[in-house]
């Protein structure tokens, strides 16, 4: 299986950068992972919300195929416990699915059609963080959940 995580806009915080560099390296021992970094949408600053999130979505769904699990991260998605995460990426790799796509929405979310699109949503967290920490925090979580299913001392119960 390969997750992929695409995400709407650059990271401009070089030291953020560098830590998902450092656990995108470290996913690496366990399954074909990439960030997917979509452009920002040109002339944002001009455009109604409804017509920036329907640009966003445009190019999400550009990214993806009918075959393709689209799990949003949403502040409405299910909570897991990092233990409950672990076994999520489980199910799906014993599903024998082949791409396992996670996406981070723009800063006003996701349009209809990509919402009509997903097969899933997943909250991090009923707080609110920058697009650039939730990267970083999803990344981490994979690492660790990875490391939960192969019973490695990262995470301590």
């Amino acid at each position: 299986m390969k997750i992929t995580l695409l995400a709407i806009g650059k990271t401009d915080n070089k030291q953020l950068q560098s830590l998902m560099d450092d656990y995108t390296k470290r996913l690496g021992f366990y399954i074909s992972f990439e960030m997917e970094v979509i452009p920002d949408v040109k002339n944002a600053k001009n455009l109604s919300e409804a017509l920036q999130k329907q640009a966003e979505g445009e190019e999400i769904l550009k990214r993806t195929t009918t075959a393709d699990v689209l799990i949003l991260l949403d502040e409405k998605g299910k909570t897991y416990t990092s233990e409950g995460f672990a076994q999520f990426l489980q199910k799906k790799m014993n599903s024998g699915l082949k791409n396992l796509i996670f996406v981070i929405g723009g800063p006003y979310g996701f349009s209809e059609a990509v919402y009509a699109r997903a097969n899933g949503k997943v909250s991090l967290s009923s707080m609110t963080f920058s697009h650039q920490m939730v990267r970083l925090f999803f990344i981490e979580q994979l690492y660790r959940g990875f490391t939960i299913l192969r019973n490695e001392p990262y995470h301590h119960r």
